[in-house]
């Protein structure tokens, strides 16, 4: 299948989200020639850096740049070249501000994306996930709105939207819409991951993750090559001519 024209908008809420929930499908999209923009709204300074406070003399400065090296060196183990951050505070993320939607709408007609990536609608124990999922929604809203002016920005074509797995899936009633085969960059997935040393106790976990989806998508699919997957919601219902 030929991607290369399918531009991949990738808005992640902390500096691990991207990698943790889509790392292997960014990589292969990279992989396969398509553009891709990482955009992370926050390093996750105060809620997603426990380890690191517990350094004794610890700051919010220090933390941040220690979360931005990671997130850094994690995009370049999966071919990210494209990654904006932009230093947002967590915990909680205000993003009901109109110079930030317009900032997102803008940045979405300007990369003119096929697909975006981000949060899913429900994450129970993370209010910054719900939060970015109402952010990205309204700011694709007003990307493909004629009536909303941005001089030097045309209007976008309506983008498909697709909601990272949450962390704990159960309870956040996640249900696998879409299952993407990630076993040919699983090995770079790895390799982002293992950047996160502030969260390093998630790095067994969404390896599991990978493994079980992976599963998932051989019983499904009856390919026996899928060893490991990445799940996904989908805003939209798929729209073609045929079943595919």
């Amino acid at each position: 299948m030929d991607i290369k024209d399918q531009r991949l908008l990738v808005v992640s809420g902390h500096a691990a989200d991207y990698v943790w929930r889509a790392g292997g499908t960014i990589a292969k999209y990279i992989k396969h020639g398509a553009p891709v923009k990482v955009i992370v709204l926050s390093c996750g300074v105060r809620g997603e850096s426990n380890d690191l406070w517990k350094q004794p003399g610890q700051t919010a400065e220090k933390v941040e740049e220690i979360r931005k090296a990671e997130s850094m060196a994690a995009a370049k183990c999966l071919g990210i070249e494209d990654i904006e951050f932009w230093g947002l505070q967590d915990y909680y993320m205000h993003l009901e501000d109109d110079a930030l939607i317009d900032r997102l709408a803008k940045t979405i007609r300007e990369f003119k994306p096929y697909h975006i990536i981000t949060h899913g609608p429900i994450d129970l124990l993370n209010p910054d996930h719900d939060a970015v999922n109402k952010f990205v929604f309204k700011a694709s809203v007003l990307a493909i709105s004629n009536g909303v002016k941005y001089e030097g920005y045309p209007t976008s074509k309506q983008t498909r939207i697709f909601g990272f797995e949450p962390h704990q899936s159960e309870i956040c009633d996640f249900k696998p819409e879409v299952i993407i085969d990630i076993t040919e960059t699983m090995e770079m997935k790895k390799a982002a991951m293992n950047c996160f040393k502030a969260q390093s106790h998630l790095i067994e976990y969404y390896g599991m993750k990978a493994f079980i989806r992976g599963n998932h998508a051989r019983r499904i699919s009856g390919c026996q090559d899928y060893k490991f997957a990445e799940a996904f919601t989908r805003r939209f219902p798929y729209v073609g001519d045929f079943l595919v």
